[in-house]
């Protein structure tokens, strides 16, 4: 069977194969009506855009780039599909990168992988500096996500030091005091750990209550194993927290498991607080209170502003005032998150 072509689908949908190619790129001056039609036309012939054909007519390809660095957890995983989503809404493919949080790999993402078939780049980097992104200024349109650096790219992200204060005062209202931070990371910085550790010693100030520098567990990874591996060290060292508040989901459920296996009651002896409401979460026993970050809202944020970037690249310039593609000043886009509470710190459903 041959495949089918934009004229099979002007054809089937009633209306000129301009107006589809219009729909195909995402003009705004479609009515709503015929944008449906025209998809509904798509999806019933299985069309498929050349995207070759596109990047010679158009100089674009119709591809963005997601990079993450690990594909198998979850937070990353649950967020390529909001990605993914939001893209489809504009009629772009997304290339799934992992980076391993190399700064290798993701100095290659940043260039666009040696080629001109990416569009722009989403990008949740661990190892790129300021400098890499000053130094890669020509390169592909780049949103950054979560991890935040001084300057350079756009960049969407929850207020991960809010959040960890807020956190962290819920587990000082249920009367918890020997609080302490899986991850956490007492060190100037921009990083996503180190604004999450500012909120808690926030929380603690605010309640008066004095910061211990040992009350920071450092981990390797936040994996589960390094969560439990940290639960393991401090009761082993004869240590009695109350609470816990770790920085990723990973390692809570991975606290929750060492917790057990000493005997622990979650919440009665020590309650514990993750982030990212990874859908694990839900299902461990105790179920996980946790930060939960808006997942649709940073990866339509994020498309928006890459798209934005891309036609910015592309528009020509009137005249030698008019600022170079690129050179606009950086946006700071901050989604909402929320606290969802089960019963880590709530206790079972009486």
């Amino acid at each position: 069977m041959a495949r089918p072509r934009i004229k099979d689908v002007a054809r089937h949908a009633g209306v000129s194969e301009k107006t589809v190619s219009n729909v195909i790129n995402d003009y705004v001056h479609v009515s709503d009506r015929t944008r449906r039609v025209v998809r509904e036309a798509i999806d019933h012939l299985g069309y498929r855009v050349n995207l070759a054909g596109r990047h010679l007519r158009t100089g674009r390809s119709g591809v963005i780039a997601l990079v993450v660095p690990e594909l198998d957890v979850p937070y990353f995983a649950e967020l390529a599909r909001h990605v993914i989503r939001a893209a489809e809404e504009c009629s772009l493919t997304v290339l799934v990168h992992q980076s391993g949080g190399d700064r290798r790999h993701e100095l290659a993402a940043l260039s666009g992988f040696g080629s001109d078939f990416v569009d722009g780049i989403i990008l949740s980097p661990l190892a790129l500096t300021s400098d890499d992104l000053r130094d890669n200024a020509g390169s592909p349109p780049t949103v950054l996500l979560g991890e935040l650096l001084e300057e350079g790219a756009d960049h969407v992200a929850i207020d991960n030091e809010q959040a960890a204060r807020e956190a962290t005062e819920h587990l000082i209202a249920r009367g918890h005091r020997a609080i302490l931070v899986i991850g956490g990371r007492d060190e100037p910085g921009l990083g996503t750990a180190e604004a999450r550790t500012r909120g808690y010693r926030a929380a603690l100030a605010a309640a008066g209550i004095a910061h211990d520098a040992a009350a920071l567990l450092p981990v390797g990874a936040f994996r589960m194993p390094d969560g439990a591996e940290a639960v393991h060290r401090v009761l082993n060292g004869g240590a009695r927290p109350d609470a816990l508040l770790c920085l990723n989901d990973q390692l809570a459920l991975g606290a929750l498991r060492a917790l057990h296996e000493h005997g622990v009651r979650v919440p009665e002896d020590i309650a514990v607080m993750g982030f990212d409401d990874v859908e694990g979460g839900r299902f461990s026993v105790p179920t996980l209170s946790t930060v939960a970050p808006d997942k649709g809202a940073v990866a339509k944020a994020a498309v928006q502003l890459l798209r934005h970037r891309i036609a910015e690249a592309a528009r020509p310039r009137d005249g030698a005032d008019e600022p170079a593609p690129g050179t606009l000043s950086p946006q700071d886009r901050v989604v909402a998150h929320r606290l969802v509470l089960r019963e880590s710190t709530e206790g079972a459903a009486r």
